[in-house]
């Protein structure tokens, strides 16, 4: 246990915190919601930065790290978003670093080492690099002089993206010996916030909540009934759109089609989601960056650290499952504090894509009880269950429960210590066709002969399997093709394109041999059940905003606990009076007076 904590050092004042930001980030002055948070870390003090995407949270935790001797950790849950920010502090000359899972072991120990000889200043690390090997013994060595948690929203089961490696930072953090912390996030409501306080043990947290309500922009709800008048009105918004605008859609292939769609009808866009590799990732991307794609239609996998300030638009073209999600999407639009527009096409079917995933997300008591006894059948001596769960779906009983249930319950097993994966083989793969014979000859000619001879191979090894999935080694298939250094990047393209599913297989599950044999499991059943719970009032929550009557940005701020919520905001359609039809065109006031340059249509009565 760490000896009792000295009392807390001032590390500078507010005009000193100015002089650094002016200085190694060429802004003229915080924000006035930054000022509070500021203030308490150069204090020393513990806090909790609630701030709204854009409002400036990373500033909270690295102008402190610089008026400081020692070195800062920032536990942060996105590899794209700690080497982001890694690059920009390096470019004003800040030496930080990040360590991930795509370093070397040898590229690991030389940044520790750096932190351990005072040359680095900041270090970005995933939870789960926190407890991985050596990596907290080390840090405890180095000394810890400020611990930020980014995206502290995690750490609470009533947040909307609950990880249970974040639920680990506050035991992490005494082990540090319970340095300073400042925990920041976009999105937590009164109950969340008390929650991270609660878990990290902040001790006179300052609590900071302010900057939710973006006053330039203006929230829309149109109703469409059917996929086709969703397609309508959201080419109809893009194509009259002033500027760069981002769409959401909730499935990799709902990005693929829309993007498809907005091609067609005349709009320039490129599609983003996670099913992409990373070199297409990046090109889509730099594309929408650089303005070479007018419009980025994406997955939830998109905006993560991405700082593009003169998005004008953004579309959800489905109801998201939280106001959390929504509100935080919504929020890229405007960041340069130019009037921005976010349009939510609502149908009450989409409610019914978030309840199928939230029964998958919670499976309940039974199933998990049988994936447990299967994992229990099929393990050897030492306690290794050598199957994915792909392979363990095709064991009796669970061939009757389906894959994506018993994915969800062998996560829940991982996530109470009771199983831990095994690394898969490089060449082991699990792979199923998805395509039919005739799209395959018709699409896969040309350029993409290569891809169809691998299909060929693939039938010749494995046969009518592949139809329904079956497990492969790319080593083993004939030495022309690349085996699976050469075969990976061909698998990725095909599913992609929808041709193939696969993943990599030949690892599996190690049991907790404190567990393992017993019928019984030390699971927090009411605890899930209360998951369960939250997550349906989130999704109640986000429907009733679809539907209100009333001011939609009163609704938001009210539901996050911001002190300056209203019951009128002039800069919404339930208050300006707007009708929506699917494909109508408002034309609404900003608060400032200027009116949206391509929104237009007739106003109804309130």
């Amino acid at each position: 246990m760490p000896q009792p904590c000295a009392p807390r050092r001032r590390y500078g004042t507010l005009d000193e915190a100015r002089t650094t930001l002016r200085a190694r980030f060429g802004y003229p002055d915080f924000r006035a919601p930054q000022i509070r948070a500021i203030e308490a870390a150069v204090a020393g003090g513990d806090a909790l930065v609630v701030l709204p995407t854009g409002g400036g949270k990373s500033l909270c935790y690295q102008v402190p790290a610089l008026m400081r001797h020692g070195l800062t950790v920032v536990v942060s849950p996105l590899i794209s978003l700690m080497k982001d920010q890694v690059e920009a502090l390096n470019r004003r000359g800040i030496a930080a670093a990040y360590i991930n899972s795509t370093l070397a072991q040898a590229d690991a120990t030389e940044r520790l080492a750096r932190a351990r000889d005072g040359t680095l200043t900041m270090l970005y690390l995933a939870p789960e690099r926190l407890e991985a090997g050596r990596t907290l013994e080390k840090l405890s060595e180095i000394g810890v002089a400020l611990l930020a948690v980014d995206e502290a929203h995690c750490i609470s089961e009533w947040g909307h993206d609950f990880r249970p490696s974040y639920r680990r930072i506050g035991a992490i953090r005494e082990r540090l010996g319970a340095p300073q912390t400042i925990a920041l996030t976009a999105t937590a409501t009164p109950e969340v916030r008390t929650d991270i306080v609660k878990q990290l043990a902040l001790r006179n947290a300052a609590v900071v909540v302010a900057g939710f309500d973006r006053v330039n922009l203006t929230y829309h709800v149109v109703t469409a009934n059917t996929q086709q008048e969703k397609d309508r009105t959201a080419l109809r918004w893009l194509r009259d759109a002033n500027g760069p605008a981002v769409v959401y859609a909730p499935t990799r292939k709902a990005v693929e089609r829309l993007t498809g769609v907005l091609i067609r009808g005349g709009v320039k866009a490129t599609a983003y989601h996670a099913g992409l590799n990373d070199r297409l990732r990046q090109r889509a991307q730099d594309a929408f960056m650089e303005e070479r794609a007018r419009v980025i239609v994406a997955t939830s996998a998109f905006g993560m650290g991405i700082d593009k300030p003169d998005v004008r638009l953004v579309v959800h073209h489905a109801m998201p499952g939280a106001i959390e999600s929504y509100y935080q999407e919504a929020g890229r639009a405007g960041r340069d504090g130019q009037p921005g527009q976010c349009m939510l096409l609502y149908s009450y079917p989409d409610r019914f894509t978030h309840e199928f995933f939230i029964k998958s997300a919670h499976p309940e008591r039974h199933v998990v009880e049988q994936v447990w006894r299967a994992l229990g059948a099929a393990a050897d001596s030492a306690h290794r269950v050598h199957m994915t769960v792909e392979e363990l779906v095709q064991r009796r009983p669970l061939s009757s429960v389906g894959a994506r249930e018993v994915g969800a319950a062998v996560r829940v097993l991982l996530s109470h210590g009771l199983c831990h994966s095994i690394a898969p083989a490089p060449g082991r793969v699990w792979i199923r066709l998805l395509a039919s014979p005739a799209r395959i000859r018709r699409e896969l000619s040309g350029e993409r002969q290569f891809d169809l001879e691998v299909l060929r191979v693939l039938w010749r090894a494995i046969g009518a399997r592949l139809l329904t999935g079956a497990p492969v080694d790319l080593d083993g298939l004939p030495p022309g093709l690349g085996g699976a250094i050469g075969l990976v990047p061909v698998l990725t393209r095909l599913e992609t394109h929808q041709f193939v599913s696969w993943s990599r297989t030949g690892g599996g599950y190690q049991l907790d041999p404190r567990s393992a044999g017993g019928n019984s499991l030390a699971l927090n059943w009411s605890g899930l059940e209360r998951r369960r719970r939250t997550d349906m009032a989130r999704l109640d929550a986000m429907q009733q905003y679809a539907q209100s009557r009333y001011c939609r940005r009163a609704y938001v701020l009210r539901y996050f606990g911001d002190p300056e919520a209203r019951t009128y905001c002039g800069a919404c359609d339930r208050c300006l009076g707007l009708a929506h039809g699917p494909v109508s065109l408002p034309t609404p006031t900003v608060p400032d007076g200027r009116q949206s340059v391509f929104l237009r249509a007739a106003p109804r009565r309130a």
